[in-house]
């Protein structure tokens, strides 16, 4: 792409200038400007350049001539025209000879032919040339966009570009796994990714700035060559990365346009990809929380669905049902650790959560599902009835030694059932998870697994509660017990539940409240004085014991 020399010389306003140096130079120059330049050159010199010189400034000094067309070489010009007949009436050969040693076009042109003319046919020559450039690099962008479009991927993407601009290209994602490769080296991929050995610098970009407004361009030098990265960028959330190599040409306007529309066209497919994959999450949250919450009737059109999402509902599972709390650090821990997970608080604890899930259930081989609700995950397990506990205890293992090593600071309480009835009853083992998960804060401190089967006792309790006649025996036991507590902050209700829970040992309770033995010598002793139960009696310390209980279940019922 672009106009050659060749193209410049067949012009009309050229027809009487004389070509100093092979036809070949024509074909492999490509001429972006034109301009008349007289000594000193200095800097006005662009590369890709077809330069006119009437030879003023030099015309009684050879050396001065022969310096100017080396100043004008180096600068990157495509092509030098000299007008003779009146500074200069021929050119040296010394000139012609370093023109012919870099492959630079030199041309003789009658002074009777006015620069302004050879100016004004080549420029209009140039403008309609980018002009075609631009309506075909518009079509590439267009063939780009219709990929992604048309459920096609990078692939197609990178195949274009090499097509069209024999760039060595391939695409990653954000975490840098190639996506696409179209002759691209994969040891510098390796090198950069870390996965292989070798040296490799970033160097500034100055090849050219077309796209270093909105796609700023990063050099690494390996040992084996050189490459270019330009990172996909979507709403400002990077996306990926799009590597090409060095060519053994300079790189062309419509080189960098095709590799820019490349990066947009990336960005396109990446952010349908998330869409996709987004939907697919909302379908699947939607399914989980409906058949835990709603119980529909497992019919062949449910279990159809489910398959279509990747579920397996004819397998047997255990509900488990998590409370995740996080400490005040971890959300500023999670975002320093990743800025791949989004800015929402709640989506970024969400995230780690599921992948620690996930791999859990990788590491034992056991299918699950898992959505959250309200603040809350919940997980269907695969197990079998005779080994779901041993199964959940092992699941539960991983995700929590995972996670503690991720985010140090968290707690997570549990709820479990594995309904009797076995296969397919979602929603039954939803209700009975959620009632273990309610029963457990209500008779521990965060960070317990309770299980439906362990809360008998606490249903019973629970159940009895509503008679009128036992909530006014409650009443009467613990009156005075609980204003006591309100009102000098003694503990003596989680004194008495601490010295049940070691089996009325003095001791041990001491020892687990970290209080002396005379100080809950004497708090157990008041416990008696505002009951008036004693201790050592057993129906006294029953009824206190179910008091108590009763009383912490119906407080947050």
């Amino acid at each position: 792409m672009g106009l050659t020399m060749k193209e410049i010389v067949d012009l009309s306003v050229l027809e009487k200038a004389k070509l100093l140096t092979p036809k070949a130079f024509l074909e492999g120059q490509t001429v972006e400007w034109i301009s008349v330049i007289e000594t000193p050159v200095e800097n006005f010199v662009k590369q890709n350049e077809f330069v006119l010189s009437t030879g003023v400034g030099c015309k009684e000094d050879p050396r001065c001539l022969e310096q100017y067309a080396r100043d004008v070489i180096e600068s990157g010009a495509s092509a030098i025209g000299f007008a003779t007949g009146r500074h200069i009436f021929t050119v040296p050969d010394t000139i012609i000879e370093e023109c012919r040693r870099n492959n630079i076009a030199l041309l003789e042109i009658p002074w009777e032919v006015r620069f302004g003319d050879i100016m004004q046919e080549v420029l209009q020559a140039i403008s309609e040339e980018k002009r075609e450039d631009q309506r075909f690099v518009e079509g590439i962008r267009q063939d780009m966009i219709n990929c992604v479009l048309n459920g096609e991927g990078l692939e197609e993407i990178t195949s274009l570009v090499y097509e069209h601009t024999s760039i060595p290209v391939a695409i990653s994602d954000d975490e840098r796994v190639v996506r696409s490769n179209h002759h691209f080296d994969s040891q510098m991929i390796d090198i950069l990714n870390r996965k292989k050995e070798g040296n490799y610098r970033s160097v500034p970009f100055t090849q050219t700035s077309y796209l270093e407004h909105h796609y700023p361009i990063e050099k690494y030098e390996f040992e084996q060559g050189e490459c270019y990265q330009l990172t996909i960028l979507s709403n400002h959330k990077k996306q990926g990365y799009l590597l090409f190599e060095r060519i053994d040409r300079p790189f062309t306007w419509s080189d960098m346009t095709i590799l820019e529309h490349a990066v947009t066209a990336c960005a396109l497919f990446f952010v349908k990809e998330n869409a996709i994959e987004m939907t697919e999450i909302r379908l699947k949250d939607n399914f989980l929380l409906d058949l835990a919450k709603k119980g529909a009737e497992q019919d062949e059109e449910l279990r159809e669905k489910g398959r279509l999402l990747g579920y397996d509902l004819e397998k047997p599972y255990t509900c488990i049902i998590g409370d995740v709390q996080f400490s005040k650090n971890v959300d500023a821990h999670i975002e320093s650790k990743d800025s791949k997970v989004a800015s929402s608080s709640m989506h970024s604890r969400n995230y780690y959560v599921q992948t620690e899930i996930q791999h859990a259930a990788d590491q034992i081989g056991r299918e699950r599902m898992t959505t959250f609700d309200d603040g809350k995950v919940i997980v269907f397990l695969e197990a079998d009835e005779h080994s779901y506990m041993e199964t959940t205890h092992q699941f539960l293992d991983l995700v929590e030694r995972r996670l503690n090593e991720l985010l140090a600071g968290i707690t997570v309480s549990w709820g479990i059932s594995f309904h009797g009835d076995g296969i397919g009853v979602f929603n039954e083992s939803y209700k009975e998870a959620s009632t273990a998960l309610s029963f457990g804060f209500r008779q521990e401190e965060a960070g317990f697994r309770m299980f439906f089967t362990d809360t008998k006792v606490n249903r019973l309790l629970l159940s009895i509660s509503k008679n009128k006649e036992v909530t006014s025996l409650v009443e009467r036991t613990l009156k005075d017990l609980i204003a006591y507590d309100e009102k000098r902050q003694a503990d003596l209700l989680h004194t008495f539940m601490v010295y049940n829970k070691y089996n009325s040992n003095v001791s041990q309770t001491a020892r687990a409240m970290n209080l002396h033995r005379q100080s809950l010598l004497h708090r157990l002793r008041n416990i008696e004085r505002l009951t008036g139960l004693s201790l050592l009696d057993a129906d006294d310390f029953f009824l206190l014991e179910l008091s108590v209980r009763m009383w912490m279940l119906t407080r947050e019922g």
